[in-house]
């Protein structure tokens, strides 16, 4: 890290084996862990939490104050995972007091110029690709994809392996392992192509599948549908997580394409 080009500020904590390339600027109260590639042009500002073997590529600002009027200078956070990778031009703020610290989970993939706001909480291995928005207090699960120019309302919800088509606009919850496309944002079938890629068998897309053709394709409402779920179809740890998910939702849950469009 012996960089006379870029400008470490003493007070910063940097681990062993890291690369700060020419013109990066790290202020007060930053932690580095090990292995980690700072390219040129970050700024990684106070408050920054970045794990071990992350990559930060140019032009990308990390732990800026929210913009977020209510901020007043409280002491927050904002946390990158081990493993993650931040493209060009990327900017992540640092939590308010509502959650005190933005999290961006291990081994995600964050493309050039996305927006990543104050108190978002991002799962393990997501994909974000080019220009996605995210507004502030958003939580995405583990494994999430969101396609390139997708932007999420704040306050919103995406659950583990949901699939979010480029140019989306996310206004409403996106249930775990669901595909979201068109216009409003709606059900268009489950991320099968993610769950087989991750391993899961054919039986357990099809119990996935048919958890969400009675929620979405029989013309139930949603309270209807979760009790139909309840009582006929087996308890299973997907089953549940789809319930939960349906239960805790503040937003609500996205239409279907079929049931509400049509």
């Amino acid at each position: 890290m012996n960089q006379p080009l870029a400008y470490v500020h003493p007070g910063a904590k940097i681990a062993k084996n890291v690369v700060i390339e020419p013109f990066a600027t790290i202020n007060n109260n930053v932690v580095i862990g090990e292995g980690t590639w700072i390219g040129s042009n970050v700024t990684i500002m106070e408050g920054a939490r970045i794990g071990k073997n992350c990559n930060i590529f140019p032009g990308a600002v990390i732990s800026a104050i929210p913009q977020d009027l209510k901020y007043n200078d409280e002491d927050t956070t904002a946390e990158i995972g081990d493993n993650t990778t931040i493209r060009e031009c990327v900017t992540i703020n640092r939590g308010t007091t509502d959650r005190m610290k933005t999290i961006i989970g291990k081994n995600c993939w964050i493309m050039a110029y996305s927006h990543i706001a104050h108190d978002c909480i991002v799962g393990d291995h997501c994909i974000f690709s080019n220009n996605s928005t995210l507004a502030g207090h958003i939580t995405v699960g583990d494994y999430v994809v969101l396609a390139g120019m997708t932007a999420v309302h704040q306050f919103c919800s995406i659950g583990n392996h949901a699939f979010v088509t480029g140019g989306s606009l996310v206004r409403k919850d996106v249930p775990p392992y669901a595909k979201a496309a068109r216009e409003p944002l709606s059900y268009v079938g489950i991320n099968s192509v993610g769950l087989r890629r991750r391993g899961y068998t054919t039986e357990k897309i099809r119990e996935i599948q048919d958890i969400y053709r009675i929620l979405y394709q029989k013309n139930y409402n949603n309270s209807q549908a979760v009790e139909i779920i309840e009582a006929e179809m087996e308890a299973t740890p997907e089953r549940d997580e789809i319930l939960q998910f349906i239960k805790d939702s503040q937003r609500g849950i996205m239409k279907g394409y079929f049931s509400s469009n049509h």
